[in-house]
């Protein structure tokens, strides 16, 4: 099976890539079309800023590639978030696979969420084998509202897309590769697919 992390200078790829070989895996880190075009699966991480990590995308083409992938995709934190359709964060317009718009929490929590928190109101098969309420790590001050295609959630004073799913696309707002025993099956379930 061939797994590759799309590079475009904007995520915590080593991490991921730790993660998928301790599922018995290699992963390429790549930002060549070919490349991500010929995988089986692939894998659109992010930290950071929205809008800088959208000009990343754009200046090698990738926003334009991303959406046309017809394998397993699964974005996580900003990956997610900028499937959406804008963020609020840098007044970004996303990549629009997920019809959802993404916002700031509200002041009255401290932002950013960093930890762990609990995710509920789980769906499909990248849940399979995961129970109610297990606890999952996240760091974001931006969240997905809950819609038509949230497959889990979570609550930070306000409930939340903790994952999503349009078609051959999936999204988790929460870190796998940094979530324990959860997340390595959240990802091993992911690779199955």
């Amino acid at each position: 099976m061939k797994i590759v992390i799309i590079n475009y200078g904007a995520g915590n790829i080593q991490s991921i890539k730790f993660a998928i070989k301790r599922l018995g895996y290699d992963a390429v880190l790549s930002s060549d079309v070919s490349e991500i075009r010929n995988a089986d699966k692939v894998i659109f991480p992010g930290v950071g800023e929205a809008s800088s990590a959208m000009k990343k995308l754009r200046g090698c083409s990738l926003d334009e590639i991303i959406p046309t992938l017809k394998q397993p995709v699964l974005g996580i934190c900003l990956g997610m978030q900028l499937m959406c359709n804008s963020s609020e964060e840098g007044h970004t317009i996303g990549l629009g696979i997920f019809d959802v718009d993404v916002v700031k929490f509200d002041s009255s929590e401290k932002v950013p969420q960093i930890g762990w928190n609990q995710i509920n109101n789980l769906k499909s098969d990248l849940f399979e084998g995961v129970t109610e309420n297990e606890h999952i790590y996240l760091v974001h001050s931006f969240y997905a509202p809950l819609c038509a295609e949230t497959l889990a959630e979570c609550s930070y004073g306000v409930d939340y897309s903790a994952a999503l799913r349009k078609d051959n696309f999936y999204g988790t707002q929460f870190h796998p590769e940094k979530s324990s025993d959860v997340g390595e099956k959240i990802l091993e379930n992911f690779l199955n697919m």
